[in-house]
C-alpha cells in the first residue's frame, strides 16, 4: 500500500472549508506539516479576488506547497451565473500563481482543475494528450485556469502541478453533488421508515468517473512530493451510471428502490461517459486508488445518516 510521505513542510490551501479542502488540510496536519488553511468562508478568510490579499497571505505563510483548490465549482450553478464562474475561476488563479511568483517563487503549485474540461471524449480512457473541448460554463473557467497554469510553468519558470480530478465523493460532500444528493435522500428516507423508497434524479444512464476524496486527496499530495510539472488525471478508470450508483445506495440501506426521473435536473450539452487514465500519475508517483466505490457510497451515507 503507496500512501503519500510525511512532509515536514509549510502548505497553503486556498478552498480549504471546501469538500475536498477539508480532507486535504486533515491529511497534510496528520502528515506533519504547518498547514494554512484559506478561503471566503471558513476561520482564515481570505478574498483571492482581491489581488492583494492574496500576495500578502502567500508572503505571512511562505509556503513550500500551495494547493490551489479554491473555485466556483458547481456545474449546474455555472449555467445559471456564467459570467460570474468564468471571471472568479480564472481571477483566482491568476492572483495566486502571481502571489506564488512575487513572494514564494520556489514553491510547488498544486493547481486542481477537473476532468470536465475534456467533454465529449473522442476515446475511452480519456488521457492527458486529449484536447479540450468543455460543454458548460464551469469547464470552461477550469480549462482557462489550467491554461493560465501551464503558462505560468512555460513563462516564469513556476513549479506549477496540474491536476485534473474528475468526479470525486465521500463523507461530507455537499448535496448539490450527484452521489452526495442521492445519499441525503436514502438516509432521509431510512430514518423515516420508507420502503422502498424514492430517489429523484437527473439523467440515470449518464456514467462518470468516480474517486473517492481521500484517493483524491493523497494524489494531490503525492504529486507535490514526487512529480515534475505537468498534467496528471486524477480518476479511477472505471465509471457508473446514475441508476447504478441509486441501486447500490439503495442496496447497502437494505431496502427496495423507487427511482424517479425529475425533467428539471436534465442538463444541455451532456456528456454521456467520461472515463479517465491516471497512467500518468501512476508513473510518476506511484498512485493507485485504494478505496473501492461501494465503501465510497456506504461511508457517504453513513455520514448523512449521522
Amino acid at each position: 500500500m503507496i500512501d503519500a510521505p510525511r512532509l515536514s513542510l509549510r502548505v497553503l490551501i486556498t478552498g480549504a472549508s471546501g469538500f475536498a479542502g477539508r480532507h486535504l488540510a486533515a491529511a497534510c496536519a496528520a502528515a506533519g506539516a504547518d498547514v494554512t488553511g484559506i478561503s471566503r468562508s471558513g476561520e482564515t478568510r481570505v478574498d483571492l479576488l482581491d489581488a492583494e490579499a492574496a500576495g500578502d497571505i502567500v508572503g505571512a505563510s511562505r509556503p513550500d506547497v500551495v494547493y490551489h483548490l479554491a473555485a466556483r465549482a458547481h456545474v449546474g450553478e455555472s449555467w445559471r451565473d456564467p459570467a460570474a464562474t468564468l471571471h472568479d475561476n480564472v481571477a483566482m488563479t491568476l492572483n495566486v500563481l502571481e502571489a506564488v511568483r512575487a513572494h514564494a517563487p520556489e514553491a510547488t503549485v498544486v493547481a486542481v482543475g477537473s476532468g470536465e474540461v475534456y467533454g465529449p471524449p473522442a476515446q475511452l480512457p480519456v488521457t492527458e494528450t486529449a484536447p479540450l473541448r468543455p460543454q458548460n460554463p464551469y469547464a470552461v473557467s477550469k480549462a482557462s485556469a489550467d491554461l493560465l497554469a501551464g503558462f505560468y510553468t512555460d513563462a516564469h519558470g513556476l513549479r506549477v502541478i496540474r491536476a485534473r480530478a474528475f468526479n470525486h465523493a465521500g463523507p461530507g460532500q455537499a448535496p448539490t453533488y450527484a452521489i452526495a444528493s442521492f445519499a441525503q435522500q436514502v438516509a432521509r428516507a431510512v430514518d423515516a421508515g420508507e420502503d422502498p423508497i424514492r430517489i429523484v434524479t437527473g439523467n440515470p444512464d449518464t456514467r462518470r468517473d468516480y474517486t473517492d476524496v481521500r484517493d483524491v486527496v493523497r494524489a494531490y499530495r503525492l504529486l507535490a512530493a514526487r512529480a515534475e510539472p505537468g498534467i496528471y488525471n486524477i480518476c479511477s478508470g472505471r465509471t457508473a451510471s446514475t441508476t447504478e450508483l441509486v441501486g447500490a445506495l439503495a442496496e447497502a440501506a437494505g431496502a427496495e428502490l423507487q427511482h424517479e426521473i425529475d425533467p428539471a435536473l436534465l442538463r444541455t450539452h451532456e456528456v454521456m461517459e467520461l472515463r479517465g487514465s491516471y497512467d500518468a500519475l501512476r508513473e510518476a508517483t506511484g498512485w493507485e486508488p485504494q478505496i473501492p466505490l461501494e465503501q465510497t457510497l456506504s461511508d457517504a451515507l453513513a455520514w448523512w445518516r449521522a
